[in-house]
């Protein structure tokens, strides 16, 4: 279809009424420190009788614990409107974000990007499409919440492919022109968040112009949006708004709030934004029959694994040994494609084994201690061929990239109604 505007929008944004505190009130994404349920705890504590987006969201480490959480989250959200802790901070805008980690200072725009024009099936080319693929079993739980929400809160971060810095960076160079919402340290080590309210149609029309230009470069089926974080997210909210809009007139359907979905776009060329390869960690096997498996397939492929050489290229670590490896003549399109095929073979025809997918060279170095154990470091990501990777593959194998750190990860701050 054709889209004649950009699929992002100015949107009413809510923000805690202003004598609650921001730093109780801003929590760290649901998908985070899942392993480490002691983090949570912390937050909890922090947190204690305090209104705070905690009660507004549940932690995927809690996840067992639903049946009772979900009633909860909706009682809190509709309590918060009802006594005036959410309260309208943008009319109709958008939210500047500078987020301080340990990356830098990065920048973000806070709206809502139009479910109309986003598809997560297989072979849709929408303006608006995921990175990697929509497991559609994680979805039960955040429809279970989504489903009866008067509002959302969203760690849901979508990027744009603007190497010239044309929408986000002439918005931060006035930003002394702009009306502050917030300034504060986020909890637990996350770093320092600040945000400016984006509004007036001379602003508005300016963001909405430089992202139009954007699209105009990209030639047919152009990739305007990409889901970088929050996927699964995203694909509920637009499975709760096919439900919703069945029910709906044309003209309803137009303006209804639950057909935006609230998110922060950012540039992929930000240089604080950090884009990092999820490494691989082979467990329950010995890493000779490892290597002797992975030479087979290869040659029965028409590959070759070698030491050195033009092609995708890894490192091998075995206990305190590390070894590149070189598969020339690869068959997947980027490196991350072309090591998960083959052990999704090789554990397939071993039930013995087992992956872990590891952030950070320094971990997996460390986890690939054990004898029975052999770790792949990955190379890193491109930001130059990012975009074009994506819709080369339609998108990415799962687990390709993480971007940052889990303390660097967005936190819930601004709120929609939806």
């Amino acid at each position: 279809m054709p889209y004649e505007h950009s699929p992002f929008h100015p949107a009413e944004l809510l923000l805690p009424r202003a004598d609650i505190p921001n730093e109780t009130w801003a929590c760290v994404a649901c998908d985070q420190y899942t392993s480490q349920p002691e983090y949570w705890r912390e937050v909890e504590k922090l947190v204690g009788d305090k209104p705070s987006t905690l009660r507004l969201m549940l932690p995927e480490c809690d996840l067992k614990d639903s049946a009772e959480r979900i009633p909860r989250i909706h009682a809190a959200m509709a309590d918060y409107l009802d006594q005036g802790l959410l309260v309208p901070a943008v009319q109709n805008g958008f939210v500047l974000c500078e987020r301080t980690t340990v990356s830098g200072t990065r920048l973000g725009l806070v709206g809502a990007v139009d479910l109309e024009a986003y598809e997560y099936s297989a072979g849709s080319m929408p303006l608006v499409r995921p990175t990697e693929q929509t497991i559609a079993e994680r979805l039960p739980a955040r429809l279970a919440i989504r489903r009866g929400a008067p509002v959302e809160v969203s760690h849901i971060l979508i990027l744009i492919d603007d190497p010239d810095h044309t929408v986000l960076e002439p918005l931060q160079a006035e930003k002394d022109t702009l009306r502050q919402l917030y300034d504060f340290d986020l909890m637990q080590g996350g770093g320092h968040l600040t945000g400016y309210a984006v509004e007036g149609e001379e602003k508005l029309a300016r963001v909405e112009n430089a992202l139009m230009q954007l699209k105009e470069k990209l030639g047919e089926h152009p990739l305007l949006l990409a889901v970088g974080d929050g996927n699964h997210s995203l694909a509920t909210a637009k499975a709760a708004w096919n439900e919703i809009r069945e029910s709906l007139t044309p003209e309803e359907r137009e303006h209804h709030p639950a057909r935006f979905a609230l998110c922060e776009i950012e540039n992929l060329h930000d240089a604080a934004l950090r884009f990092e390869p999820i490494h691989r960690l082979i467990t329950g096997t010995w890493p000779e029959d490892l290597y002797d498996e992975w030479e087979k397939y290869c040659e029965a492929r028409g590959m070759v694994l070698s030491e050195e050489g033009t092609g995708h290229t890894f490192t091998m670590v075995i206990r305190k040994d590390e070894y590149p490896v070189v598969v020339q003549k690869p068959e997947g399109f980027i490196p991350c494609e072309t090591i998960q095929l083959f052990l999704d073979e090789f554990l397939q025809a071993h039930p013995e084994a087992s992956i872990d997918y590891i952030h950070g060279a320094a971990a997996l170095r460390q986890l690939a201690q054990n004898k029975r154990s052999v770790g792949f470091i990955l190379p890193d990501i491109n930001k130059k061929t990012f975009f074009q990777d994506v819709q080369d593959l339609g998108v990415l194998p799962r687990k390709t990239f993480s971007m940052g750190e889990a303390d660097e990860k967005r936190f819930y701050m601004e709120a929609k109604r939806i």
